[in-house]
């Protein structure tokens, strides 16, 4: 078609018939719109259904456009992560509160990942490099510290501690997708579980039958803080410093 004619069908009527032209972006896709779009696509359906296609057809674009902001799927979840570190206010190193203090922090973790089920997933096996996940990291560094936590049991200890919060988080994402596909429903239910454990046959299985009912206990996040508990107070046990000989073991 020549300038002419294109001229001229800009000036005709539109055919109804006609195949709709793709929508063009009227604005530029930003950073802050990928993670926003990608955390709503998590928060309604999980982790699992965020891919960089399924991203790019939310914002009304192509995958290739994305790649223009983030590098790959890697890089979008340290994105992700930072954003939700974002949302952490860390207290001022207190010596005698460095437990709770930890443990507040750990707590807001864990609830940001919980908003958006699955997301802790994208924690795991990822080296930090964004500032808002190393701000993050920096002051539970320095609580540790104030507590009077060697540095390298400070160090090891951050890494544990970030570990369980997402494995504690992704097996309650876990869990409630079997629910929500109706799979092994007696796993999810405390009673049915306590009736299994207490049916085994006693004498090759005697203290789990006598102890099914502590086995299957714990409401909420009972267990979770339990945990916690149980990391941050061996920390301030002299054996919680890694000895020269237990590293060359």
């Amino acid at each position: 078609m020549n300038p002419r004619e294109r001229r001229a069908a800009r000036h005709q009527p539109p055919n109804p018939e006609a195949a709709p032209r793709p929508r063009r972006r009227k604005a530029p896709i930003t950073v802050e719109q990928v993670i926003e779009t990608a955390l709503g696509v998590i928060a309604t359906e999980g982790y699992e259904a965020l891919t960089m296609r399924r991203l790019a057809g939310e914002l009304d674009t192509g995958p290739a456009s994305l790649y223009a902001h983030v590098v790959n799927k890697a890089d979008l979840d340290e994105l992700l992560i930072g954003r939700l570190c974002a949302e952490l206010v860390l207290p001022e190193p207190a010596p005698a509160a460095w437990r709770e203090q930890i443990r507040g922090v750990c707590a807001q973790l864990r609830d940001q990942y919980l908003k958006y089920p699955g997301i802790s997933r994208a924690a795991l096996a990822m080296a930090p490099t964004d500032l808002e996940t190393l701000r993050v990291s920096e002051g539970m560094l320095a609580i540790l510290l104030a507590g009077g936590v060697p540095p390298q049991s400070a160090a090891w200890a951050i890494d544990a501690l970030l570990l369980y919060v997402a494995a504690y988080c992704l097996e309650i994402s876990v869990v409630g997708q079997r629910k929500v596909h109706n799979e092994a429903d007696w796993v999810v239910d405390t009673d049915e579980l306590r009736r299994r454990l207490t049916a085994l046959p006693a004498e090759t299985f005697p203290h789990t039958t006598r102890h099914a009912a502590e086995l299957t206990a714990g409401e909420g996040h009972d267990r979770f803080d339990f945990t916690l508990a149980l990391m941050i107070d061996g920390l301030a046990q002299p054996t919680g410093t890694p000895r020269r000989a237990d590293l060359n073991s």
